[in-house]
């Protein structure tokens, strides 16, 4: 399985357009060792030739463009590589860049039933995919469910991948209508994928509440993880002025502090550790800062674009 981080920023990239904390006010001003970031998007492959999204970032388009992996094959009349696209959530950082693959080719989104019903019956917008010719087809996810999935449309010979749903808790995102939060399953607003090619595992989970311990079980097996990297300290946002919630009450576990993600990683597992998700606050980015160092000590990596590794 070959795997590649296209983008590995939080909302708003790293330096974020409007905002002026130290890491982004230094980093446009050549006084920080950092690199610039978009936003989270990771795509995979089971033979390098059908490549999968793991969420639709608002910055896709670019993303794609930059990507010799996903560029249509040339003098050739098939379309763009991309099968599909899998969606943790209905938040707006997991699914805008849908918009950007509405030009009339046909592909799978795949999503748990409470963030289809989101997408599709409330928000209209998401009709402009059913413009190509198939449609685009949705394929429903269980929050605890395992799925075969086929690169051809021989379904009765082995999967070439497996992707099983893992529950992380959590809530749907503040636009969604009181009516359709009382319709929709709560387990289903946001998971994880677990994406099995034969004995690799690719554990993927780009927000992680931290109300749930079901992720726990799926790094200890995982050959590689991608996990919710988004915020240092719990305070981070209310003492840099950019909010007023601390960050798991916004869904994100932080990284250090009494519960946080390096105490509580399981110690016994065996494969790659990799922060994703970095909200431009986060003093990880500084390659200088003792904060940086900590997580490296611990034996994390911190994804950045461009990022690729084999399975």
């Amino acid at each position: 399985m070959r795997v590649k981080v296209l983008g590995s920023a939080a909302g708003g990239g790293f330096p974020q357009w409007n905002c002026q904390c130290p890491n982004c006010s230094a980093l446009r001003h050549g006084k920080l060792q950092a690199r610039a970031r978009t936003q989270t998007q990771v795509i995979f492959s089971p033979d390098s030739k059908v490549w999968f999204l793991l969420c639709a970032s608002p910055d896709l388009r670019q993303q794609v463009v930059a990507a010799r992996e996903l560029s249509p094959p040339e003098n050739n009349s098939s379309p763009s590589p991309i099968g599909g696209v899998f969606l943790p959530s209905a938040d707006v950082d997991s699914v805008m860049g849908l918009l950007h693959l509405r030009e009339f080719q046909s592909f799978f989104v795949f999503s748990t039933r409470g963030v289809q019903c989101v997408l599709q019956e409330e928000n209209r917008i998401f009709r402009v995919l059913e413009r190509a010719n198939p449609p685009v087809k949705w394929q429903t996810l269980s929050a605890k469910g395992r799925l075969g999935c086929h690169l051809s449309e021989d379904s009765s010979s082995p999967a070439d991948f497996i992707c099983t749903t893992v529950p992380l808790g959590g809530c749907y995102p503040d636009y969604v209508s009181e009516e359709t939060l009382r319709a929709v399953p709560r387990e289903d607003a946001s998971v994880g994928f677990v994406m099995e090619q034969g004995e690799k595992r690719l554990f993927f989970a780009p927000s992680l509440p931290g109300s749930s311990a079901m992720w726990k079980p799926a790094v200890e097996s995982a050959s590689a993880t991608l996990i919710d990297g988004t915020f240092w300290s719990d305070d981070e946002l209310t003492r840099t002025g950019r909010s007023k919630k601390t960050a798991r009450e916004i869904g994100h576990l932080p990284l250090s502090g009494a519960g946080g993600l390096l105490e509580q990683f399981p110690s016994q597992t065996k494969g790659r550790k990799i922060l994703i998700h970095i909200n431009n606050t986060n003093p990880i980015l500084d390659e200088k800062s003792p904060e940086h160092r900590a997580v490296l000590d611990a034996g994390f990596e911190i994804a950045y674009d461009g990022m690729e590794f084999d399975l």
